[in-house]
């Protein structure tokens, strides 16, 4: 894992990958392993619960809970369909792959009790958000949410302020985590304060909120307009993808061309392998059209059957990374 700072510079060079982490004590609900979203459920946690047909609240105590559901955004709020199992007296808990969750990976959800009754986030938990209607009206209970970027001691990037050594508090806020003013509290160091988040390949903005007081990032000449008059600070999150071409093993020059450098015919040269050719490239999350120059004679990669037209009516072939 190669971890780069937000330092003094305002692009990110990483390697991507979901690792396991230290959970932060304002999640609630939920935690990220590996390549898992593990829903976890404890009845402690909770006091009412809100009856889905006629809305009566209740005492979670008076509950005589016989199933637990994760119900959420990702499965249409649905009662029934992600059972959770009963891991001891108080919890429950659900593993769902990653994969099963779309890109922009930032969902409200709820824990239901016999199928019928809503379990009731407090607003102690750190990771709600009020709940809506369906006319987009709040009401008066919350959900929680999984949010896009979490806190991880092995994450892909690490923000950093200097100085402010006498604020009580520091809160890295932004675009990846829905510009939640309480959730991603900044660690003091001896010069400063520091945290470090696992966040998919895109391009975000953020602020630090010092004290109440929000900054933009001091050592990151990288900054947009924003819709109160002031700039936020931008980072650009990148990950390696490596393109490979197999065969041609007697071409003495193989370049990699694509959108993500303005098509050049020189500056991707591919490094020759026993079974043909390979080139790692940084890419931003999103789409990229591409082709191979073998020789001097441009084609598209032999191994990957999607391809689309660009804007000159030509064939290129396409890589999506993930954002």
């Amino acid at each position: 894992m190669k971890k780069l700072i937000i330092h003094s510079v305002f692009i990110l060079f990483i390697v991507m990958s979901w690792t396991s982490y230290a959970q932060n004590d304002q999640i609630n609900g939920y935690k990220i392993e590996d390549d898992e979203v593990v829903f976890s459920f404890d009845k402690r946690d909770y006091l009412l619960a809100t009856h889905d047909f006629h809305g009566d609240r209740i005492a979670f105590e008076d509950l005589d809970i016989e199933t637990v559901v994760v119900a959420g955004e990702f499965n249409d709020w649905s009662k029934h369909n992600w059972h959770m199992i009963k891991v001891d007296e108080n919890r429950y808990e659900l593993r769902k792959k990653l994969v099963d969750f779309t890109e922009e990976f930032s969902w409200e959800f709820k824990f239901i009790i016999n199928n019928q009754y809503w379990a009731e986030p407090t607003e102690n938990m750190g990771n709600i958000t009020p709940a809506k209607n369906r006319k987009g009206k709040n009401l008066y209970v919350y959900n929680l949410k999984i949010y896009q970027a979490h806190i991880s001691e092995n994450g892909n990037a690490s923000f950093k302020l200097n100085g402010f050594e006498n604020a009580n508090k520091v809160i890295l806020s932004g675009s990846f985590n829905k510009w939640d003013e309480k959730l991603f509290k900044m660690n003091k160091t001896e010069d400063g304060w520091e945290l470090t988040l696992q966040i998919n390949p895109n391009e975000y903005q953020y602020k630090f909120i010092v004290d109440g007081n929000w900054i933009i990032d001091p050592n990151n000449p990288s900054k947009t307009k924003n819709e109160h008059g002031g700039y936020n600070s931008v980072v650009n999150i990148k990950v390696y993808k490596t393109f490979s071409l197999e065969g041609f093993t007697d071409a003495d020059n193989v370049i990699l061309a694509g959108s993500f450098n303005d098509w050049s015919e020189d500056g991707q040269k591919m490094t020759k392998t026993e079974n043909g050719w390979n080139c790692s490239v940084l890419l931003s999350g999103g789409k990229h059209h591409y082709k191979f120059i073998v020789d001097g004679q441009w084609i598209l990669d032999p191994k990957n059957s999607v391809k689309e037209y660009d804007n000159k009516g030509h064939v290129n072939s396409v890589c999506m990374v993930k954002n």
